[in-house]
């Protein structure tokens, strides 16, 4: 794993809200800390309403954790393209997070209860 990225449970009940609707919820999250950036929370997609969710043709690499995949949440007031990323196969000391996926908190609120 890389020196400056840790992961760990983040604690809790934590929800994510997209287009005024709860798309997920879980005791199960786990919290990326990465150098300087803000904390990221990871959730399971067992605990995410994936029908809301539709991949995108982006992609992105990242040397540390590895090629993302991203989704467009499908909102009752219109699409938000690109609001999720998942590293589905994650580089090797990331495992934890493969399965899960992260949103952009500009694009939704992602909230402990």
């Amino acid at each position: 794993m890389a020196e400056h990225i840790r992961i760990r449970d983040a604690g809790g009940t934590w929800v994510v809200r997209a287009g005024g609707a709860v798309i997920g919820e879980s005791e199960r999250a786990l919290e990326l800390s990465e150098g300087s950036h803000p904390p990221v929370i990871y959730f399971p997609r067992d605990d995410i309403a994936m029908a809301f969710l539709d991949r995108s043709s982006k992609q992105t690499v990242c040397p540390h954790k590895g090629a993302a995949r991203y989704f467009t949440i499908i909102a009752k007031s219109g699409p938000i393209p690109d609001a999720a990323w998942s590293y589905e196969t994650p580089k090797e000391g990331m495992e934890a997070i493969a399965g899960h996926l992260a949103f952009y908190p500009d694009k939704v609120t992602v909230e402990r209860l």
